[in-house]
């Protein structure tokens, strides 16, 4: 086994939340594919158009999930068929979900659903570098202090190992109901990025 020291070290850096998804989904039964089909995609399409009203840009509205099943009654037997479609909406406006939220419910109803909305950094790679110094940082001051502990000196880095991590806030499923109230908003706050340095030094 080869002589040395191993050390982990940690570094965070946090931004204030720049972007907001919100996961809408469209669903619809009915007592055959063709029309649950049918009803989804025109309410989809209703749903796009009102978005793309409130000032979102078509390219910030993408499909995620298409799904068509059949629904069972008691006796197990087909009952219906649920089609339904999941979109990824996109806006910088961090403050207007509640308004988007009530353009989407006037176009679909109640057939409209908030799988899920989240804050987030949208370009992450300054915070991870900064992350990634601060892990380096203290890697190597864990490194220094446990080579005079033992009293050696480290030599050249032999191996450096990386772990990221991120969870940007969310807030999980929802449904349309009787709308959104306008003013309703969620603080975005500050999204932190953690980044781990496994590094190896050998004993010089």
């Amino acid at each position: 086994m080869d002589s040395g020291i191993t050390v982990t070290g940690t570094g965070q850096a946090t931004a204030p939340a720049d972007v907001l998804r919100l996961n809408l989904s469209v669903g619809h039964d009915a007592a055959d594919v063709a029309a649950a089909v049918a009803q989804v995609a025109e309410r989809t399409d209703a749903v796009n158009a009102a978005l793309r009203a409130q000032g979102v840009a078509a390219a910030d509205i993408y499909t995620s999930s298409v799904n068509v099943y059949p629904q069972y009654a008691d006796s197990m037997s087909v009952a219906g068929y649920r089609a339904s479609h999941s979109m990824i909406v996109t806006t910088k406006d961090l403050t207007g979900f509640g308004r988007l939220l009530n353009a989407a419910v006037d176009a679909a109803g109640n057939n409209l659903g908030l799988d899920h909305l989240q804050f987030d950094v949208e370009d992450k790679r300054a915070l991870m570098d900064r992350a990634r110094e601060l892990a380096f940082a203290q890697a190597r001051t864990k490194a220094d202090q446990l080579a005079t502990l033992a009293g050696q000196s480290i030599g050249s880095i032999a191996a450096v190992s990386e772990t990221y991590g991120h969870a940007p806030f969310q807030l999980q499923s929802a449904k349309a109901g009787d709308g959104f109230a306008p003013e309703l908003s969620v603080t975005p706050g500050e999204q932190t990025v953690e980044i781990s340095l496994e590094v190896r030094w050998p004993w010089a």
